[in-house]
């Protein structure tokens, strides 16, 4: 087949996939209007910060979210463990929210084994109660930080549960030094000579959503209580002048991309 075809072929497969996807959007709002009251659907209530917070208890924050890990994974199980108590005791918008659909972020994003799903939902924790950065509200971003960092320096899993649901004594600890699941996933798995399949990797992968869901409702307590303080230092390495993480060479090795330095 000429090129020539094969790019008209792709020019028009697109087009189809862009009017498809309108098409489809268009049909998901017509959908959502009957739902969604005037003020909501012109950006109401749900997009002024901060959302009403009570303090939470860390460790019962911990627990849910470790038996919520088997139901939805990592993220979600993040998300859930602390939205499904302020439905609770706050209501709305926690109520309205819809916590289940982030289930997307198990495996480090649909099994891509990019960013972990367990900071993730943490994050997105954070930036829905306290509000993004660009909302003005940096503390949200701020904690976001805070956890990638803690994530990947502390001695994972942190957290035991009461019921475990196999022999804590099996499941060995390891610092990542990286928020990337394949990253920690895979020297866990190196040290404890267990495969991704095993009981026992699938329970540290519990264990560390509700070690994150108790160090993200720690910081949000202090942050409720006004007595937040970020500890996270991270920044992009210099000598790459490229947004990025400590320990890159861990994935690239002699591979590091090296963008053009900036001289401003």
């Amino acid at each position: 087949m000429a090129k020539d075809q094969l790019d008209t072929q792709g020019v028009s497969r697109r087009k189809m996939m862009i009017g498809t996807g309108i098409l489809a959007a268009g049909t998901a709002l017509s959908q959502f209007g009957g739902l969604l009251k005037p003020a909501q659907a012109k950006g109401g209530p749900t997009e002024k910060w901060p959302w009403p917070y009570v303090k939470l208890d860390p460790r019962t924050t911990a627990e849910i979210c470790y038996n919520e890990w088997y139901r939805v994974f990592c993220g979600c199980a993040v998300i859930n463990s602390v939205f499904s108590q302020l439905r609770k005791k706050v209501g709305e918008p926690y109520t309205s929210f819809p916590i289940d659909s982030f289930v997307f972020l198990e495996g480090g994003q649909m099994g891509w084994g990019t960013i972990c799903g367990s900071p993730a939902g943490a994050n997105i924790v954070a930036n829905t109660i306290i509000g993004p950065r660009i909302a003005g509200s940096p503390d949200g971003h701020h904690i976001s930080a805070d956890i990638m960092q803690w994530y990947s320096e502390a001695s994972m899993p942190v957290f035991t549960p009461k019921k475990p649901r196999i022999n804590p004594a099996k499941i060995v600890k390891t610092t990542s030094e990286s928020p990337l699941c394949h990253i920690s996933v895979g020297k866990w798995m190196k040290k404890s000579g267990l495969s991704l399949k095993s009981k026992e990797r699938k329970d540290r992968c519990a264990r560390v959503a509700a070690s994150t869901a108790y160090r993200l409702v720690e910081l949000l307590n202090t942050w409720h209580a006004g007595t937040y303080e970020p500890t996270s230092d991270f920044s992009a390495p210099s000598e790459h002048g490229i947004t990025g993480q400590f320990n890159c060479m861990d994935c690239h090795g002699d591979d590091v991309p090296e963008p053009p330095m900036s001289t401003s």
